[in-house]
């Protein structure tokens, strides 16, 4: 059986890219599945034209585990699915709605489910646009993107290049004036991000490319845009990596045993087959005419030296095989921090709290992630929509406008990793109560502690709305202390 290393050598690789552009092209066809593509023969081919043997390497699984993605999809739908998208915190009331309307306006709850799945695999790059007004986001993969931070600022972009190969055709199909003989042959297309604009250029004929050529700029497709900044955001995977990518989500360790599982699952597969299919064997000597139908309706005639059995296989190696698989399923996520946890064990509903422990090792790596993808790329997301809003009047998908937004004082606050039963929102509502009836805490503070688990978006709005209770004990002022000296 084939290990991710074997897998790679069936990869294409274009030695016109750098090295990571392959690397993280690998790692994709994992996130997507295509990584067994490059095999040319079906699992139940077992042998070639030439009646020759076929190894179980050169074959596509028949099954598959797809167990590195399951542990994409569960961090990811802890971190941005619809019950753990953050809310945007700022001091100014205007700035959270506005941020509140362009999170709506521009679906960015799936931008950045895209873009953590995309990114899984080192790094992803999401692009700010503003168009007629109004704001977008797009998921960019960074195979062919490369970045450059400023000298004096590390932490901030200078300028993102996107540079990669494609047929004249798809140049005509994008409305480029391409030459019938031309269409074949390979271009280089390129655009640029910085500061002040958007630049595209006109695509080069690979032949035809000299080492000192420089591209000719498209001005009809270059847009100036003088926002200040570049308007993407670069986020790393997880930490460790290089100074461009970071480490997937899913190590190399994960995808080997993903695999082992594959294969053994295939081969778990056609013993059934074989099992439901069993084998004639007779030995001679025997009579019949043609062909021997096996069946009940069929009789086979032997005589008194001979015989005819069923060669069957025992069923228990089938359980073994998913016994094992079992067990490599468990080593896997382990090793990628996924969820172990089985949903046939629960026989009752399990608090919040119950439910953290349970998964406790997906929700350290969610919470790795939100440092990535949270602070680190949404954040700055907003923070972009806010300096966009200063110089550009931004408009809503109904018309309205927008007001003009301070980034500074910008914060995330994340709901809890997992909904609270009733049990643990009445002990959360009788504490709440009593630190704030005891001066401890405000009733904003209390607020914001709910507002995840009540779908409260507007924390002030909320709170303006809040009538006092009939008989409401109002918080005692505190005595002072005739001893104190003060």
């Amino acid at each position: 059986m084939p290990d991710f290393l074997a897998l790679k050598s069936t990869f294409e690789k274009d030695d016109d890219y750098p090295p990571r552009a392959f690397e993280l092209a690998a790692l994709g066809k994992v996130l997507d599945g295509t990584l067994y593509d490059g095999l040319p023969h079906p699992f139940g081919e077992e042998k070639n034209k030439s009646n020759e043997y076929i190894p179980l390497a050169k074959r596509r699984p028949s099954a598959r585990t797809r167990i590195c993605r399951t542990v994409v999809n569960d961090s990811v739908s802890l971190l941005f699915s619809e019950g753990h998208f953050p809310a945007a915190e700022s001091p100014d009331e205007a700035t959270r709605t506005g941020l509140e309307s362009i999170i709506k306006d521009s679906a960015l709850n799936a931008v950045m489910i895209d873009a953590a799945t995309r990114g899984s695999v080192g790094s992803v790059a999401i692009l700010m646009r503003v168009l007629k007004a109004r704001v977008f986001f797009t998921v960019l993969q960074t195979t062919y993107l490369t970045p450059k931070w400023k000298d004096e600022a590390p932490d901030t972009l200078e300028r993102v290049t996107e540079r990669y190969k494609l047929k004249g055709a798809g140049l005509r199909a994008s409305g480029y004036t391409v030459k019938d003989d031309e269409l074949t042959a390979d271009f280089w297309f390129q655009r640029e991000w910085d500061e002040k604009s958007e630049t595209w250029y006109l695509p080069l004929k690979k032949d035809a490319t000299a080492p000192d050529a420089k591209p000719v700029v498209d001005t009809a497709r270059t847009t100036t845009h003088n926002l200040g900044f570049v308007p993407m955001v670069w986020a790393r995977n997880l930490p460790g990596g290089d100074g461009v990518d970071g480490d997937p989500t899913f190590p190399v360790e994960a995808i080997d045993t993903q695999i082992e599982a594959d294969y053994l699952l295939s081969q778990g597969g056609r013993g059934l087959k074989y099992q439901s299919d069993p084998t004639l064997h007779i030995k001679e000597p025997a009579f019949g005419d043609g062909a021997i139908v096996k069946g009940a309706a069929n009789a086979i005639i032997t005589s008194a030296e001979g015989d005819a059995k069923l060669l069957e296989i025992s069923g228990d190696a089938a359980s073994a095989v998913m016994d094992w698989v079992k067990g490599l399923r468990e080593i896997a996520l382990e090793g990628a921090g996924g969820n172990r946890a089985n949903a046939d064990k629960l026989s009752a509903a399990q608090s919040g709290r119950a439910m953290e422990l349970m998964n406790q090792a997906l929700i350290w790596l969610a919470d790795k992630l939100r440092i990535s993808y949270g602070e680190g790329a949404l954040l700055q997301l907003l923070k972009m929509g806010c300096k966009a809003s200063q110089k550009i009047d931004l408009m809503t998908v109904d018309g309205d406008k927008l007001p003009k937004m301070e980034p500074k004082g910008l914060a995330l606050r994340w709901p809890a990793w997992y909904q609270p039963t009733y049990a643990d929102k009445q002990t959360e509502a009788t504490t709440l109560d009593v630190l704030r009836l005891s001066g401890l805490i405000s009733q904003e503070t209390a607020v914001k502690a709910i507002a995840p688990s009540y779908d409260i978006e507007d924390v002030q709005k909320e709170i303006a709305q809040i009538k006092p209770a009939p008989n409401a004990e109002l918080p005692k002022e505190p005595k002072p202390d005739p001893n104190s000296k003060d």
